[in-house]
């Protein structure tokens, strides 16, 4: 152990003279080790409050009842399967307005707690018989998370007003609830919701299956328990593209760190071959080398994980907005974190910094002793390095050129993104290699000579480098680029889709028809058009059903990627046609021309599709059909 320790106390001397070296390999694991736990940490406090959102009455995995047209059902249909021996339990679900509070917007459940299934938790907890009372007795209780309680500035007991005036039962901090989230009993749901009578599924203990009873058969269909809760579907995308960020932001740190490696190795070669010639074996030197970099890897993954904290906790308000506004997803807006994040992202910034060097490690005992101290012979073994590095780039190559050939996925796209900028960063050393052996050395000029001799002896110490300025640079310019041709496309999109001077979005049928016949007479208003929609689901996925009227506004300014000829706005008016949006056609694998089976109140009706449009930013499907085959299919 003295041996350990006195060689240790050498090889760490090499840090005090050079505190330049240490920074950067400090600063390298640091910011690697920090965006990389940040972005997780803020993955995990989204997919926890997803979890959280599932187990509000969670417990073994349950599966639904839903509608087959993807509206609400009737409060009969839980009687009657009740009493035909189903152990159904009604579920209601909507969103309220909170008045006088920038009118913000929370999501509600109202649940049955006495018929809900064997092994259901409220609020992730089993349900006591004290509790269950003060939830139903009036006035009732709403359960609210303790965090969103605090965030709305109200104490427990508050009975806040809603935007239509009513107000709600007194509210009831609960730790395990999502937030956003409000737990009601299924009456005062109705209540507030303004849906007396009906129903938005109706939950079955786990494993429950078999025919239902006339004629619910016809009118309900099983939804499995992985269709409940659509939010991890729905924004997998957001936090793959987190984590891509996140994986990019470690492997240049990783980069940086082992240029810094590398650099110290070579300038500390005459201190090696010292240790070695003073009695040090390889393996004690191996080990000494390898405590240094844990010593430097922990202190650099402490400060790593510290800082991605910070960020995270800085970052997560932003980030649960944009969740909240593109996906409705509700995610608590404080950071609440596992010791076993902690420990893992120490542990990454460890196994980082011995995977950044493990080359340098394993170059430093291949070579013999006295060649320590000669740089041609570390010139050499890169050579050799060199030669399986272009069989690993070659390897990479190929692999690019096979996922562009035959990938169709969004894997085999990430598959040819990795591959080629794994075969572009370890192809630039053996580029610059060549263009070097191909500058001659020999001419008039000994100063130039002199220069590219010593390239070719820096090549190696600062290839790895190089390759990190490589990835880096590629990925901002490619992320940069990407982003601005994506705004560009976007707001034109949106400038022609959004060609009317207003939208109006009425809350009931009777409000529609009051509006549109007021409309009618108003001097200012030149012309108008509806629509009417209709959510339901299509080949598991959800969907909003639009259907529109002949109009010079979708011709002029809805702009179509693929459509079938000159004449796809009159199929579309003339019936039975259907157009779809990109994603939609991707995912349901449906080209112009194909016969698509819609669903409707009654089953299905077959459409043909005639054209396919962008409707970027929109997790759902979307289809626009014209409005009187709607209405003939969805009558009520």
């Amino acid at each position: 152990m003295s041996v350990v320790y006195w060689t240790l106390r050498s090889l760490l001397s090499h840090w005090r003279k050079h505190p330049v070296q240490f920074f950067s390999l400090f600063t390298g694991l640091w910011l690697a080790t920090a965006l990389l736990t940040g972005v997780q940490a803020l993955n995990r406090q989204a997919r926890d409050s997803y979890a959280l959102a599932s187990e509000a009455i969670g417990g073994a995995a349950q599966v639904s009842l839903v509608a087959r047209d993807g509206q609400p059902l009737p409060q009969a249909a839980f009687s009657q399967l009740r009493r035909a021996g189903w152990p159904v339990s009604p579920v209601l679900e909507g969103t309220i307005r909170l008045q006088g509070r920038d009118e913000r917007r929370l999501e509600i459940m109202g649940i049955e707690p006495l018929s809900l299934p064997a092994g259901s938790r409220m609020a992730g907890e089993p349900a006591q018989v004290g509790a269950l009372l003060d939830f139903i007795s009036p006035p009732g209780q709403a359960w609210i998370s303790t965090q969103a309680l605090e965030e709305l500035g109200l104490q427990p007991g508050a009975r806040p007003v809603l935007a239509d005036g009513q107000r709600l039962p007194p509210l009831q901090p609960r730790e395990r609830m999502a937030p956003g989230l409000l737990l009601v009993d299924i009456g005062v749901a109705q209540r507030l919701l303004g849906m007396p009578g009906e129903l938005s599924r109706l939950l079955l203990p786990a494993g429950a299956q078999g025919a239902l009873p006339a004629p619910w058969d016809e009118r309900l269909r099983w939804n499995p328990a992985s269709e409940d809760n659509d939010l991890d579907r729905l924004t997998e995308s957001f936090h793959l593209n987190l984590t891509a960020l996140g994986l990019l932001a470690f492997a240049v740190g990783l980069f940086i760190v082992h240029a810094a490696i590398g650099l110290a190795l070579e300038q500390r070669r005459p201190l090696l071959r010292t240790l070695r010639a003073t009695g040090v074996s390889v393996r004690y030197l191996l080990l000494a080398l390898t405590l240094e970099l844990g010593v430097l890897a922990l202190l650099g993954g402490i400060a790593g994980v510290a800082s991605g904290y910070v960020l995270a906790s800085l970052l997560l308000p932003d980030v649960a907005a944009s969740l909240r506004g593109l996906y409705g997803a509700q995610v608590a807006g404080q950071l609440t974190l596992s010791p076993m994040w902690w420990l893992g992202g120490v542990a990454l910034a460890l196994v980082g910094a011995l995977a950044a060097g493990a080359s340098s490690l394993w170059r430093s005992a291949r070579l013999p002793l006295l060649a320590l101290a000669g740089g041609e012979a570390w010139h050499q073994a890169h050579r050799a390095w060199l030669r399986r590095q272009a069989w690993v780039a070659a390897l990479a190559a190929v692999t690019a050129l096979l996922a562009l050939v035959y990938g169709d996925s969004l894997a085999s796209g990430f598959v040819l993104l990795g591959s080629l900028l794994l075969a572009a960063a370890l192809g630039l050393p053996l580029l610059l290699s060549g263009l070097l052996r191909l500058v001659p050395t020999g001419g008039r000029s000994p100063l130039a000579g002199w220069f590219v001799a010593d390239c070719r002896q820096q090549l190696p110490g600062l290839s790895l480098a190089l390759m990190a300025l490589l990835l880096a640079l590629a990925a901002n310019v490619g992320a940069g680029s990407m982003t601005e041709g994506f705004r560009h496309t976007f707001s034109g999109w949106l400038e022609q889709r959004l060609a009317a001077e207003l939208y109006i979005r009425p809350e009931t049928d009777r409000q529609a028809a009051e509006v549109q016949a007021w409309l009618r007479h108003q001097p200012e208003v030149a012309d108008t058009t509806s629509v009417i929609d209709v959510d339901a689901r299509l080949g598991g996925w959800p969907l909003e059903l639009a259907g529109i009227e002949d109009d010079a506004l979708y011709r002029q300014h809805w702009p179509l990627l693929q459509a079938q000829g000159e004449g796809a706005w009159d199929a579309l008016f003339a019936g039975g046609s259907v157009m779809l949006s990109e994603q939609l056609a991707r995912r349901l694998q449906v080209d112009v021309g194909d016969v698509l089976a819609l669903p409707a109140a009654d089953g299905e009706w077959p459409a043909r599709v005639v054209g396919i449009y962008a409707d970027y930013g929109n997790p759902r499907g979307h289809a626009l059909v014209r409005s009187a085959d709607l209405r003939r299919h969805w009558p009520d």
